[in-house]
């Protein structure tokens, strides 16, 4: 088996443990008798729905799933008492603004008798909006198109997005009015915070909304190490989690795989990049890809893969990249100046010219990102 399979099968057993039907599912398990209304938002809403279904069948009698667009999965469309609304990311439209009016009606309007059960995840803060008076549309397009381009953490952008939003920093809380109602998140921030998560959709909610965080970036960490072991090999993993510039997380992960007693590494979280206005296709684990791969030296019998848990990254319809030492040489032979690519950010279609895309299609989670690095020679093996 080759070790770029082998990447692809670890980084499927990441997914496989935080997808968001299974999640959801095991967390509803056991669930009391009564009657529920739905509210999935994000861009794992569709699997998670799917999952509180295949629980709750007829008790779920009105639900609404906002994602983003080509997220929804036919079986789960057609599920009895369900609206489907696919919206805007990464850049919000009027599609959003839609989208958290529909949610607000529906929440004014909620039957006395229904529980809430809110399915939360990441992307949640672009595909759903509803402005402050005084805000407007294009100032809220123009905030996230700042924050992309600069790089901002989630932390910096949920401060932003909340002087314009009345959703975000509580606001679906505020409309529950106290009322009692469940979580669930499947969670793509640092410390798995609620207050965060979404935009703090449901942050400073009372006692009575009881939160729980079903999946997260450790969770698809450990089940790498679990399939490597299975395999036979050795993976360390990080003691926290990975942030920061995706230049500088590639160069501290090419070093660390070099130096892995192990037979390669794994680590979770989520880099940044700060985008020129004028760039070209890519995101951010490709750009981590082929600035690791600019690294490597030549013969050099390391392959690393970065991909987005969520199938997508940035803007693109890639989820990441797999490199090795020969991935530039590839590049270059298919066409593509690697340097200049590297330098206007248009890593996705150097990598496309190597054959190092990695394309998963929407994975029904969104825990962060996955890096994981294999070393051929380990112990004297082949992969």
């Amino acid at each position: 088996m080759s070790t770029r399979h082998t990447l692809l099968e670890l980084f499927d057993a990441a997914l496989r443990a935080v997808a968001g039907d299974a999640c959801v599912a095991r967390a509803l398990h056991g669930m009391g008798p009564r009657p529920v209304a739905l509210f999935a938002i994000g861009k794992a809403a569709s699997a998670m729905s799917r999952g509180a279904y295949s629980v709750l069948g007829d008790r779920i009698r009105q639900a609404l799933l906002i994602t983003k667009d080509g997220h929804v999965d036919p079986d789960v469309a057609r599920c009895a008492n369900l609206h489907v609304m696919e919206s805007a990311h990464p850049v919000p439209d009027e599609r959003s603004l839609a989208a958290g009016a529909a949610l607000e009606r529906a929440l004014r309007t909620l039957d006395a008798d229904l529980l809430p059960v809110f399915l939360v995840s990441g992307g949640s803060s672009s595909l759903v909006e509803s402005l402050r008076p005084g805000a407007t549309l294009e100032a809220l397009r123009a905030l996230n198109e700042r924050g992309l381009s600069a790089g901002w953490d989630i932390a910096h952008f949920n401060r932003e997005r909340g002087a314009l939003s009345t959703l975000k920093g509580g606001g679906v809380a505020r409309l529950l009015n106290g009322r009692e109602a469940l979580a669930l998140f499947v969670s793509d921030v640092p410390g798995d915070d609620p207050e965060v998560i979404g935009s703090g959709l449901l942050g400073g909610a009372a006692d009575a909304v009881r939160r729980q965080v079903v999946a997260n970036v450790e969770a698809a960490v450990q089940a790498v190490v679990d399939a490597a072991a299975a395999r036979g090999l050795e993976l360390a993993r990080a003691m926290r989690r990975f942030d920061g510039n995706a230049i500088d997380t590639g160069a501290a992960f090419v070093a660390a795989l070099r130096d892995a007693p192990a037979d390669g590494l794994v680590w979770g979280g989520e880099s940044t990049v700060a985008l020129p206005r004028i760039h070209g296709r890519g995101g951010r684990n490709t750009h981590l890809a082929l600035a690791a791969a600019r690294l490597l030296r030549p013969g050099e019998r390391l392959t690393i893969l970065a991909a987005g848990t969520d199938g997508t990254d940035g803007p693109t319809d890639d989820a990441g990249a797999i490199v090795d030492a020969g991935t530039l040489e590839r590049a270059e032979l298919g066409g593509v100046d690697v340097e200049r690519a590297y330098r206007d950010f248009d890593s996705g279609t150097a990598l496309e010219a190597s054959g190092d895309l990695v394309h998963t299609g929407p994975t029904g989670t969104n825990v962060g990102d996955i890096l994981i690095g294999l070393r051929d020679a380990a112990r004297g093996r082949v992969l």
